[in-house]
């Protein structure tokens, strides 16, 4: 909870977050409904599908941490300074302890920056929102799990500081293919072929289309809906798992640059 309790403390900035979406969000909104007037049906979505995807999508771009955000600077700045030695004596696991603090983060980011905006974009067009409190359910372990694909992503990012002088770069990299691949950009199913079928098996895809579509019924039923949730689960036990060797190998091996 010291994440939620820390970034609760950041009002203004949250009023300003919670603008921002909403703006973005009617741009991005009307963006699709000039696209899927034109090309009905695109990606498998109806039009208030489409709307669905825009508005809920901006309810996780913050908690998600899709367009930049998180820990992961801070983490590169400790490593790089050398402070990252204060967190390895902790008597806390290093990676347990940094997704505690962004699963936080990202809990009071999803309450705060996350409803208001869709409360007006289903105020404003026709959301096709499920009635089944099931779904619902599902959803939202669908979105934790996702949340944890998006630390796990982002703590690989941060640990690369081991063995780079400047961790912007990798940064940046991260953030155009976060963007890019999870759906932010364009929902998945509008790329056609062996293109889509690749950035759909990325763990990208984990972290916004995939609850984007159990919430949208496209993945119906219980089996389908469970082998969605199972592909977010397979990418949390290798991210995570690649993070541990990581972290092993460079606190084994690696001098933090500031001392």
């Amino acid at each position: 909870m010291g994440g939620f309790r820390r970034y609760a403390t950041y009002g203004t900035a949250t009023a300003a977050g919670v603008f921002t979406n909403t703006v973005f969000g009617f741009i991005v909104a009307y963006t699709y409904l000039a696209l899927w007037e034109q090309r009905p049906g695109l990606g498998g979505y109806d039009q208030a599908q489409a709307m669905t995807f825009v508005w809920i999508s901006q309810s996780l771009l913050a908690a998600g941490a899709l367009i930049g955000g998180g820990f992961q600077e801070e983490m590169q700045e400790r490593i790089r300074t050398g402070d990252i030695a204060v967190d390895l004596y902790r008597p806390a696991d290093l990676q347990l302890w940094w997704l505690a603090a962004d699963l936080g983060r990202a809990a009071f980011q999803l309450l705060a920056r996350g409803v208001p905006p869709t409360v007006v974009g289903a105020l404003a067009f026709d959301l096709a929102l499920p009635t089944d409190p099931g779904r619902w359910l599902l959803f939202l372990v669908s979105v934790w799990l996702g949340l944890v694909v998006s630390f796990a992503l982002r703590y690989l990012v941060g640990l690369c500081a081991f063995w780079l002088l400047d961790g912007s770069g990798v940064n940046m990299m991260q953030l155009l293919v976060s963007m890019f691949c999870s759906g932010v950009v364009l929902p998945l199913t509008v790329f056609p072929g062996v293109f889509g079928e690749v950035v759909r098996a990325l763990p990208w895809s984990a972290m916004l289309q995939v609850p984007m579509d159990v919430l949208l019924g496209v993945h119906s039923g219980a089996g389908a809906a469970g082998a969605a949730l199972a592909f977010q689960l397979g990418w949390v036990v290798v991210l995570l798992g690649a993070g541990r060797l990581a972290q092993a190998s460079a606190t084994r091996k690696v001098v933090v640059q500031g001392g």
